[in-house]
Order: C-alpha cells, then structure tokens, then sequence
C-alpha cells in the first residue's frame, strides 16, 4: 500500500470546497455566514447540520456529528480513507503523487487508466444511440423490456464488431497501446498483434465507489459472436473481478443504511432491480461470488442478505454455496424462491415490482432451504438417507465463525428435521479459540494484543473529536504522554496530532495523513477513522481509556523497577535509588480532568448553538 506524497496532500487540502462536496448528497441552504440543512446521519425535521462559510468542518448540533470532507465521505458513502481520498482528488482534479514504500511505483496511475476507459464508455454508449450497428442491440434491448431511460441511467453501449472503429476513435486521444492494454481495453494476440478485447458485445460499465468507470461487463446478442455469454475485463490495477460487485456504486448508501442487500447473478438483473427501487442489488462479476465480495458487503455493516438467483437447479446451487459464505461470516441469509425459468429481470419485467416485494416477503431462511435442497438427494424416509443429510448441514454449520449462529443453527436444524438436540451436537461445538482480525483485506489469524486495542481506541477519540471537543482533548493533553504509549505506531500517530496542536497547524484528517512516512502508518490511521465513535458517551468513554492506560503504564514501571532490583545487578545505591522510585509509584494514577471542567464546556457549546438547532434532533 502506497503513501501519498506529502505535496499532493496538501495540494488537495486546499482546493476542496466542503460545500461543493456535502451538496451533492444534503440540501444545504445559505442562512447569513454559514450552510445548513438536515443532518444525514439522524433522522430530523428542524436543519441542525451546519458549514461555515471558508471552514474545512461540518457539525450537527442535533447528533454531534463532526468532520471533514473525508469524514463526512467516509461516515455517509462508507468509503475508506483511501477511496475518500481518491474520489476527492478526481472530484478537484488533483493529481495524487504516491510514493511506494521499499520500491519504486511502476506502470500508469489510476488516473491515468480511468481516462482512456471513461472515454470508451462514452463511446460505446454513442455507438449504441446514433449507429445502424449499434440500433440492432439497442432493438434487442428493447425487446428484453429495457427502455431509453434505462439505458442512458445506467450508460448502457455497445462495442462494435470492427475493432478499427473503437481504435480510430482512441488514436484521437494519442492513448498508447500499452496504456490501453493496461487498461483492458485492448489485448495482444500469441502473434504479437493488438486486437480490442470487446467486439459485437452490449456493454455495461463497472464503477468504482466514486463512479469512475475502471472496467466492463460485455454481453453478446447473438450465438454467432465467439465466447461466452458475459466477458468482463481482465484483471487490471483497476478492476479486480473476485472483489468487484456490479451495482455496488449504485446501491451502497443503501445497503449501508438498511444493512441489508439482495444478490443476484447478472448485470441486468441487478439494474433492473435498481431502477424498479430495490436499490440494495449488487451481482458478482461472472465468478463465483467469494470471500471478498462478502467482505465488501460487511464493511457496509450488513447483516441480512437476500439471494434472488434463477430459478433453475444452477441458481438453487449457487445458493446453497453462497448462502454459505455470508452464513460463515454471521450474516442471516434467505434464499428467495424464484419461479423455475425466470429471473429478477423476467419478473420485473413480466410482473413488476410488487410481485418481486411479493417474493422477498417469501424467502426461505437458509437452513431452511439447505433442507429443502439436499432433501432432493436423500430419501427422507429411510434412517441412512435422514443420517447422511443431517450430517452433511450439521458439518457445514461447524465450519462457520460465530459460535452463538453454530449453536443455534444446529438447534435449528434439530427442530426442521425432528431429531433430539444431542444428535446434531447442540452444546458439543468447540468455540474456535483463535480470535480472527480484519487487516489488509485479508483474514489472519493473530493475538490480540490488548494494549494495541486500547491505545487505537484512545487514538480514535483523539482524531475524530478532537478538534470538534476542548474538553476531552484537555482531558488527554493534561493525562498522557507519548511515553504512555509501548505501542510505537500509536507512539508515533499521537506525537503526530500533538505536534501539530503545539504548532497550531490543522488538524483536519487530511492534514494529520500528509504526516504519514509509510504504509502501516496508513494503515493504522485508516483503520482508526473507519470506526465511529459514540459522541453521547464522548467524556466517559475517553476517561475510561486513559485510566487504563495510565494503569496499563504504572504496572509496567513497577514492573521494571522490580526486575532491576530482583536482578542482582545494581549496586546498594542504585537499589536504594529504585526502592524510592517504586515507592513513589505505590498508588495508580488518577485522571486529571483538564483545565475546564465539562461543564463550562457544555455551556460554551450550548451559548455557539443556534436556537433553532438547540431544538432539533
């Protein structure tokens, strides 16, 4: 993972305009010397959600919600710090200088690949409108239900069968063909020879949560056009297909809200579903869906998801298999049951979308269904057959993550198929003893180390209220020092933050990550901002965690003092010398409040409160 030059940080701190970018998801207002509007992160009918003219901050006085453009992305869009940072940069076209840790970057930014694939999105979306090739697919567009409107929301083209024509309208723009190759737009041939890589395919942009096209899905019309029936673009620095969810740039707010999602199998299907309102559709790239396309979905918080796949024995499969992995993961998963032969697309299309509600208010809870599937392949009324299916949904609810679901799956599973509890193993799971860790997008299993949680959790109050909260960053000025940290990247993030207040510098997010010298440093601080913070519980929860920490430090110097003395090393002044210092650290420490009580605080805060917000809420 890259770090961002510090120049280009900077450059892009001071062209954002906060406004411009709350705008395009809040109503905002002009009121005097400042913006307001409904908050987004609660629910209010009197606008509480406030932005000063010229300042780099929001603040809700209904909820407490506080923070920067990148906050602000990250709290309402779910983005991560990188992706906040990315489609900002885009937004006020900066450039992002990244500067590789340990190697020199290689090959072009991703600026650079979404310029040629945005311009042959534009393209194949013309081609499709305003030629007599492109009005064929447009006819069978058509013909499978999908009208105009369809077809420019979601920038619908068409890649013509001569790859001439696509590559006379790119040489316009001097792309070379290593760019374009790079890009997937392109491909080279065992001869050495350049050919496009979509030909006499209909084709469906793939977005990036900014909505930058960064790939293709690319379906043909007709039998005679060789391949299968999608081809999606080739694994580029862009576009990776085991991670990539179609729809997702359309439905992540949603999904994020509702904390559920409804998973299809193909493209249409899910831009069908999206604009007939069930905008909390995504579909995989083709692939089966993996670990990390659930991944993608648990950062949204899911915790529900529906499975809408065909209605044949390979859409009842792929659920079985699906339904899987987001049970792995404690996700609550109903299998919807589509009629044999049609799909979302037939339903909507043939039905609409009340027969669609219809059929979601229908699904089956997936054990369930695992049930009803595997019944299909054992004869239930013989012991053996009973045995085998039983065993087979008993040792695939073993291998999920989340003791408490195993337990009451299998009791579940005792109650479907009438069995006593003992003879599915109910109270005989062993609880995985290996705590699992999100880091770096992968799964890896690692200790805990309790004193890393505690000083991230410090950290956290620390860069995300801050600046937004005198009072408890007092409380933490007055408390702790950079000593009080043995964790040496909270060492480091914390003298960062310090430093800057010392030196009266911002201490916006963007400004505290230009500070950054490599990527764990990246790391840390992305994981710390990606988590909220509970604001009603803001002093408790801060004097709660540097009482720990002042206790976690005062038992560690007790400690050491008593290994110098116990080693036989010192000589009698030096033990004398130690004995004064241990007994000087006989009592724990106690926490200084700060200069202010929390009081006076509330009382400023109440006194900076517009009226009308004090209100609101």
């Amino acid at each position: 993972m890259g770090v961002y030059a510090k120049k280009s940080l900077e450059l892009l701190r001071e062209k954002i305009d906060l406004v411009e970018v709350i705008s395009s998801h809040v109503n905002l207002k002009a009121a005097g010397s400042s913006y307001k509007g409904l908050c987004p992160f609660h629910d209010e009918k009197t606008p509480s959600f406030v932005i000063h003219r010229g300042d780099s901050h929001y603040h809700c006085f209904g909820c407490g919600a506080h923070g920067d453009a990148i906050a602000f992305l990250m709290g309402y869009m779910k983005m991560t710090f990188v992706e906040a940072v990315e489609t900002l940069a885009e937004r006020f076209q900066i450039p992002l200088e990244e500067v590789e840790y340990d190697r020199r970057q290689t090959g072009p930014s991703k600026k650079e690949l979404k310029e040629p694939l945005q311009k042959a999105a534009d393209f194949y979306h013309t081609y499709l409108l305003h030629t007599d090739e492109g009005h064929r697919a447009l006819k069978y567009l058509y013909d499978r239900g999908l009208d105009l409107d369809f077809i420019r929301l979601f920038k619908v083209g068409f890649a013509p069968r001569s790859g001439a024509v696509f590559g006379k309208f790119m040489q316009k723009y001097r792309y070379t063909a290593q760019l374009l190759e790079t890009a997937g737009l392109i491909k080279t041939l065992s001869d050495g020879k350049k050919k496009v890589f979509f030909s006499n395919r209909i084709t469906f942009p793939i977005l990036d949560v900014s909505g930058g096209v960064i790939g293709f899905s690319a379906r043909k019309t007709s039998e005679e056009t060789f391949g299968p029936k999608y081809v999606n673009t080739p694994e580029t620095p862009l576009f990776k297909k085991s991670h990539t969810l179609y729809g997702l740039s359309f439905s992540r707010r949603q999904i994020a809200k509702e904390k559920r999602a409804i998973v299809v199998e193909g493209q249409i299907d899910a831009l069908r579903l999206i604009q007939s309102g069930f905008n909390i559709t995504v579909a995989g790239q083709g692939t089966a869906f993996t670990e990390e396309h659930v991944k993608e979905l648990l950062k949204l918080g899911i915790t529900r998801v529906y499975l809408a796949l065909d209605g044949d024995e390979a859409g009842q499969t792929a659920a079985s298999k699906i339904g899987n992995v987001f049970q792995k993961e404690g996700v609550e998963v109903y299998v919807v049951p589509t009629p044999p032969g049609m799909d979302p697309d037939t339903i909507l299309k043939e039905q609409g979308p009340p027969a669609f509600t219809e059929l979601l208010e229908k699904a089956e809870d997936y054990l369930s269904f695992l049930v009803g599937y595997f019944s299909k392949e054992s004869d239930l009324s013989s012991p053996s057959g009973k045995s085998h299916l039983i065993q087979t949904i008993a040792e695939r609810i073993r291998s999920w993550d989340h003791p408490l679901m195993v337990h009451e799956s299998l009791r579940k599973l005792a109650q479907l198929t009438q069995v006593p509890e003992k003879l599915v193993g109910v109270g005989q799971e062993e609880v995985r003893r290996t705590t699992y860790i999100k880091r770096e997008g992968k799964l890896s299993e690692v200790a805990i180390n309790p004193d890393r949680v505690l000083q991230t959790d410090l950290l956290r109050w620390l860069y995300l209220l801050g600046d937004a909260e005198p009072s408890l960053l007092e409380i933490i000025k007055e408390n702790l020092r950079p000593e009080h940290f043995s964790v040496t990247l909270c060492r480091r993030l914390f003298s960062l933050y310090m430093e800057n207040l010392e030196a009266q510098k911002p201490a916006d997010l963007l400004s505290l990550a230009n500070n950054l010298e490599n990527p764990e440093e990246q790391i840390l601080f992305s994981e710390l901002i990606q988590k909220k913070v509970n604001t009603e519980r803001a002093e408790e929860g801060v004097i709660e965690t540097v009482t720990k920490m002042l206790q976690h430090h005062w038992m560690e110097e007790r400690e050491k003092i008593k290994i110098k003395i116990q080693s036989g090393q010192c000589s009698q002044e030096e033990v004398l010398e130690l004995a004064k210092a241990f007994d000087a650290l006989r009592a724990p420490p106690s926490v200084i409040r700060g200069s202010e009580s929390s009081q006076s605080q509330e009382v400023k805060r109440s006194e900076r409160r517009p009226p009308e917000a004090a209100r609101s809420g």
